[in-house]
């Protein structure tokens, strides 16, 4: 598709459908890259036994929906003035519905959902972990939508027995949008990947692992490029006829948003955990320090790949201070708690609550607390859960490192916690790096946007979204190499204790 040259650019938008795990968003953007509407609505989280995570499919939709109509409605624009729609979502978050009525068959199986473990163990007791990981660069865990789906089959033969017979449709939360959007059934390869049934080397969904994860190949998407035209939303839903242009998972968008198109390029979302992502060009780099290879886009001109760790408790941990703890009135107050006193004296808390994610991948480890002694304040308590945060996203940092062969020159951030000035110059001082935040921080919605618009030519090429970049601030490290190594040291020593106490 070719962007309208009649329609002026300074008077048409691209819409971005930011569906999240907790809320359903959508923004608008101008050339610059500027947001001119938003909108916000939060959705129920069902939770039927501990460990389990669900969503509603149809309140998804319902929200999702509400919140485009409510920024174009904030944005005082007309529907013909958008240009493309592009879609980010939520990963891994597993929805089934049928083709007939596209009604969905079961509540979604979010990523979280915990549902599945015991799958992944009779799994890697058949020897099946090395494969999926060669296939997919992915670890053998319960986070990814394959063993989702091998749970829902056996639990419900009935559901297997119809995906046989193609009445059944699977996919993750980005294809249940283009399909209601557009009656599409769809993905892109940023989503696939996260699947455990797509081989990233081949570009294709592997047979060897739809046998492996008991999944019949009737029910899939087809792949398209993440920057495309994946089909038109109907007229009815928005008053104008719209096309949809751009899809990439929440993360992979969020390393386009922050303009990381060079190999090498990192970004890290400071969120209730933390995902960070490096550009590894046209090439897979198989992780040998327990990251996971992963799809980051496709501009149609091949796939471009990455390196992902995750990090499960980041901002999480100060939700605990807030409002299990009692520690903090607000979040924004752990700042000026950690500013009130010089170092955390000692103490380090490793916030394992869910177990510990990359580069470690220990779910039997549990939080933990060293150091503490009489003299230890909430001030340090607070400031020592903050450099937690900064610690593990160290871990992660140094693991690509050492994977890719390349020594970061900075660190682009975004999320709730970058805003955080305290937490920030920590992370650039032991780390050694350059922390820098972007001016226009929605840079997941943004990803989406900028996939949608270079579809269309509303932007023409890499060049022109990388323009839209702009820096709002820099930290730069200022610790001694001394203090550094020692407190890292501390560090270590804190993670060892954490996984020998069973």
């Amino acid at each position: 598709m070719s962007y309208n040259a009649a329609m002026d650019r300074d008077s048409t938008y691209i819409l971005a459908l930011d569906q999240g795990t907790t809320t359903s968003r959508a923004i608008l953007f101008n050339h610059d890259g500027i947001i001119i509407g938003v909108k916000q609505i939060p959705f129920r989280q069902i939770f039927p036994k501990p460990g389990w995570v669900e969503h509603d499919p149809e309140e998804i939709w319902r929200t999702q929906l509400e919140a485009a109509r409510g920024a174009i409605e904030v944005a005082q624009i007309e529907p013909t003035q958008i240009a493309a729609i592009g879609i980010t979502n939520q990963r891994e978050t597993t929805v089934l519905w049928e083709h007939a009525t596209g009604k969905p068959v079961y509540n979604a199986i979010v990523w979280q959902c915990r549902r599945s473990s015991g799958i992944c163990d009779e799994l890697k007791a058949r020897g099946a972990e090395t494969s999926i990981r060669e296939k997919t660069g992915l670890v053998l865990d319960a986070y990814f939508s394959g063993t989702k789906l091998t749970w829902l089959f056996r639990e419900h033969p009935e559901l297997r027995a119809r995906a046989e017979r193609g009445e059944l449709m699977f996919g993750t939360i980005d294809s249940w949008l283009i399909y209601n959007l557009t009656g599409v059934h769809a993905t892109d390869p940023s989503n696939a990947s996260r699947t455990m049934l797509f081989n990233i080397f081949e570009r294709r969904w592997d047979d060897e692992l739809l046998r492996l994860l008991e999944v019949p190949a009737q029910i899939l998407p087809e792949v398209k490029p993440s920057s495309g035209f994946f089909g038109t939303a109907r007229k009815e839903i928005f008053g104008a006829e719209i096309p949809v242009t751009g899809v990439a998972g929440d993360q992979q968008a969020a390393l386009f948003g922050h303009a990381c198109f060079e190999p090498g390029e990192v970004k890290n979302t400071y969120g209730t955990g933390c995902f960070t992502l490096m550009n590894t060009g046209p090439f897979p780099v198989e992780s040998k320090h327990n990251l996971l290879a992963t799809v980051a886009w496709d501009l149609g001109r091949g796939y471009t790949y990455a390196l992902e760790g995750s990090v499960f408790i980041a901002g999480a941990v100060i939700q605990w201070l807030r409002d299990q703890m009692g520690m903090l009135a607000d979040s924004a107050e752990s700042e000026q708690l950690a500013r009130s006193v010089e170092d955390s004296q000692g103490v380090y808390i490793v916030p394992a609550f869910v177990g510990l994610g990359a580069p470690y991948w220990d779910s039997e480890a549990r939080g933990t607390v060293v150091g503490l002694t009489r003299g230890t304040s909430r001030a340090h308590f607070v400031r020592a859960a903050l450099e937690s945060i900064a610690y593990q996203s160290m871990d992660l940092f140094d693991a690509m490192q050492r994977d890719s062969g390349r020594k970061l020159s900075s660190i682009k951030a975004d999320g709730g916690a970058s805003q955080n000035s305290f937490l920030m110059q920590f992370q650039a001082d032991i780390t050694g790096t350059r922390v820098i935040l972007p001016e226009v921080s929605e840079t997941t919605a943004l990803g989406a946007a900028y996939l949608a618009g270079l579809a269309t030519g509303y932007w023409e090429n890499l060049d022109d979204v990388r323009k839209n970049w702009r820096m709002r601030r820099e930290f730069s490290p200022r610790m001694s190499k001394e203090v550094r190594v020692e407190l890292v040291e501390g560090w270590r020593k804190a993670i060892s204790t954490t996984r020998s106490f069973r």
